[in-house]
């Protein structure tokens, strides 16, 4: 008896239409749910299929065969589904992919892990959250291994080259604290924001300093020369004193324009704070002007 084929054109309709009804691609009743289910239960058939052969080929053949499916209700991390799991007559058929009386799966188990560990969880709290959701226990050595297999990515992808010329670029620089070596301490985290030529957002660099500094930032930028970045049209910063200057030296012709909300956060300083909520009204007038002559407009108005 041949096994229905998966209807990949059904499924890959279905999936875009899901999507534009605004439901989720992982999760409960997900989209990608049948195809997991497909993949599964396809592994599973040829997984009885190898074990009927080899007892087949054995010193001592039987005659075990096939015996049916039965079915279970399965939750994973792409949504909940049904699987048909194939059994043999002499119940000697042991399936390695999903076990028996497996019900959770955990294909994207790493991933959980290394997303929890990214948001500042320790590993006995990744630990304590793996065991409440699926139920399985983890040691400090076992996750350490998991959130090490993201080194060489992250080193990859910071080295990676970038492309000759970007439109816009914006520096900015966010503050952190982490714990290191048993002690909170604050970091700072050097964020790199392109905008290309196809006017496509990209993430081009993240660094890791103990604090801000336009010293820091002239290595920041060396680093984007020599991984290919010729020139840029326009660079968007904060306030920092001899920013300007650090791009300058590594970037002569690009444009250095101060960000709107520092420009405001500097300009409110000299605000007392009970004109605040007034002055601020008539300074959206100005910075949202299309022009600078609606801008001066808006000021003499």
């Amino acid at each position: 008896m041949s096994e229905k084929k998966f209807d990949f054109e059904r499924f890959q309709q279905e999936a875009i239409r899901g999507l534009y009804e605004g439901k989720s691609l992982t999760g409960e009743k997900g989209i990608f749910a049948p195809l997991l289910k497909h993949f599964l239960e396809a592994a599973l058939e040829g997984e009885l299929a190898a074990h009927l052969q080899e007892a087949k080929s054995g010193d001592t053949p039987s005659g075990n065969r096939r015996n049916g499916k039965v079915s279970k209700q399965v939750k994973s991390l792409s949504g909940a589904f049904e699987l048909l799991t194939p059994r043999d007559r002499q119940g000697t058929f042991e399936p390695a992919v999903v076990a028996k009386r497996q019900v959770i799966i955990t294909e994207g188990l790493e991933e959980k892990v290394t997303a929890l560990y990214s948001m500042g969880n320790s590993l006995r709290e990744i630990a304590g959250h793996i065991e409440e959701l699926y139920g399985m226990e983890l040691s400090a050595t076992q996750l350490s291994e998991i959130t090490d297999k993201v080194i060489p990515a992250m080193q990859q992808w910071r080295a990676r080259p970038l492309e000759s010329l970007y439109c816009f670029v914006y520096l900015d620089c966010m503050h952190y604290k982490v714990r290191e070596q048993g002690r909170v301490v604050s970091r700072a985290v050097y964020n790199v924001l392109g905008i290309n030529q196809e006017g496509k957002k990209e993430l081009i660099g993240m660094y890791v300093s103990e604090s801000e500094g336009a010293r820091f930032w002239l290595q920041v930028l060396t680093d984007l020369k020599n991984r290919g970045v010729e020139d840029i049209l326009l660079v968007c910063v904060d306030g920092l004193k001899g920013f300007p200057e650090a791009i300058e030296s590594v970037f002569p012709h690009a444009q250095v324009q101060t960000c709107i909300i520092h420009q405001i956060r500097h300009t409110m300083r000299y605000v007392v704070e009970k004109d605040k909520k007034e002055f601020m009204r008539d300074l959206k007038l100005v910075y949202q002007a299309v022009s600078q002559e609606a801008g001066f407009l808006s000021c003499r108005l």
